[in-house]
């Protein structure tokens, strides 16, 4: 059998260690094609064969061996783009590839859908630190993801403190609230801002001037997609040009400043961005990579072919692409954790 493996979308920690159990796990007598930069190397053969000795030291390492991209995004998306399918549909043909195994999160299972669609064999294997994935508790990446922004979140408090400052800490997650919610907990965050729960600024500033009169400062941890009860009357491009208008492109900026006005305290904004993202996997995430790389390659070695490998109440298993593909796991707004989180004290702002 011959299998070709691709990383695709944003990076993560846990690429490298699911591709190193897979690699262990997978028939001795397979062939592994390694894709360079995602789909876009599939579509202009950018490809190698190569040893499993290649794999043999990744299980801790971050990033991806493979190289990663978005590209192509809009090509992929649109079925009548008939140029760029039929180019990965003959490359897949040209390498003699029995199977696709894919990683990647949310866009990238919409892109493997229609390439299933056009006649491929994938298996696809849940990657994004957001956690958005439909049909899986977990996705590998998250954990590690959550322990950096945690970290940050704690740095900030002790400076937060000394200052007596209000700290708003800006977390990526641009349509789901996660990484954020998870990291606010973990970080003891006084305010949490998701893009589930859409905030008042009224109550934002009330709940930093409480933290503040009680303790000496505040911090909040806000998701990159954060938006207020207005904000989320709007559509997407009415918000975008709302916020171009205010010179802003989240809403960290903007409640920093109006905090500071409002209750007469120094704010400051640290945005996490990237570095979320990087750096190496968690021994959890090892754990759970090795359970999914492994999975993936039964089912490979099975030909349970259009599945994707899900975590569900601690167990590895799988679902059909085709029901995943397209639909996002968002945070309920009456989440289990998001109560405890209430009742603990921390406001979301609603």
């Amino acid at each position: 059998m011959n299998i070709g493996l691709l990383t695709s979308g944003g990076d993560c920690a846990g690429l490298n260690a699911v591709m190193y159990a897979f690699v262990k796990a997978i028939d001795p007598d397979a062939e592994i094609y390694g894709i360079i930069d995602g789909y876009n190397g599939l579509r202009n053969r950018l490809c190698k064969k190569m040893k499993r000795s290649e794999f043999a030291d990744i299980l801790n390492v971050g990033g991806t061996i493979l190289g990663t991209s978005r590209l192509p995004y809009k090509e992929l998306t649109k079925l009548e783009d008939n140029e760029t399918i039929a180019a990965i549909k003959d490359n897949y043909r040209k390498m003699g590839l029995d199977v696709l195994v894919v990683l990647g999160g949310q866009g990238t299972y919409k892109k493997a859908n229609l390439l299933a669609k056009e006649g491929i064999k994938l298996i696809c294997l849940p990657k994004t630190i957001d956690n958005d994935i439909f049909g899986t508790d977990i996705t590998f990446g998250f954990h590690s993801a959550v322990n950096v922004a945690t970290e940050c979140i704690n740095r900030i408090q002790t400076t937060a403190a000394s200052h007596g400052r209000t700290m708003l800490v800006e977390i990526m997650g641009n349509k789901v609230g996660w990484l954020t919610l998870y990291a606010g907990v973990g970080g003891g965050a006084d305010i949490i801002l998701i893009p589930e729960i859409p905030f008042d600024i009224v109550k934002v500033i009330k709940a930093a001037k409480k933290s503040h009169d009680e303790k000496g400062y505040c911090v909040i941890a806000v998701a990159e997609g954060a938006l207020d009860k207005e904000e989320a009357e709007l559509s997407k491009k009415e918000r975008i040009q709302r916020r171009e208008e205010r010179g802003e492109t989240t809403a960290s900026n903007r409640i920093a400043r109006i905090i500071g006005e409002q209750n007469n305290t120094e704010t400051r904004v640290m945005v996490t961005g990237h570095i979320v993202r990087g750096g190496n996997p968690s021994p959890y995430d090892r754990v759970i990579c090795t359970q999914i790389g492994a999975y993936a390659a039964k089912l490979v070695n099975e030909k349970k072919f259009g599945a994707t490998v899900a975590v569900c109440g601690g167990k590895i298993t799988h679902n059909n692409l085709a029901d995943i593909a397209g639909e996002t796991k968002f945070v309920p707004k009456d989440h289990e954790l998001v109560q405890a989180a209430r009742a603990v004290g921390i406001t979301f702002g609603d």
